[in-house]
């Protein structure tokens, strides 16, 4: 499944990174604590997060990863946005809670 599809079917706002959206979704990982993310996270999975700043894209960009979805109407940093347009790796953004928006995100990868 692309990005893309995750945007329009779970109805997610794009912040930045649009051209990432072709990216293909092996799997998503859950988690607010940055190293936790750099020593298990996979590549290719959609990060659920409530973190806003830069370091995120750092993160996303040393796994490359698909995506980045954040959580309770978060915005990222002018900066995140920046890097993230500049790895194209989306910034994607949900009203949802992360325990919502993760169990949305494994249904619709998993049917």
């Amino acid at each position: 499944m692309k990005v893309s599809e995750i945007v329009e079917k779970l109805d997610l706002k794009v912040y930045s990174g649009r051209k990432g959206l072709d990216r293909e979704i092996s799997g998503g990982y859950v988690s607010d604590l940055l190293s936790d993310v750099m020593g298990n996270a996979q590549e290719g999975e959609v990060w659920i997060t409530l973190q806003v700043h830069q370091n995120v894209m750092a993160i996303a960009s040393l796994k490359d990863l698909a995506a980045v979805i954040l959580v309770n109407n978060l915005e990222p940093h002018e900066n995140t946005v920046r890097h993230s347009d500049d790895e194209n790796i989306p910034v994607l953004g949900t009203s949802l809670s992360t325990f919502e928006i993760s169990g949305k995100l494994y249904q619709l990868l998993n049917q």
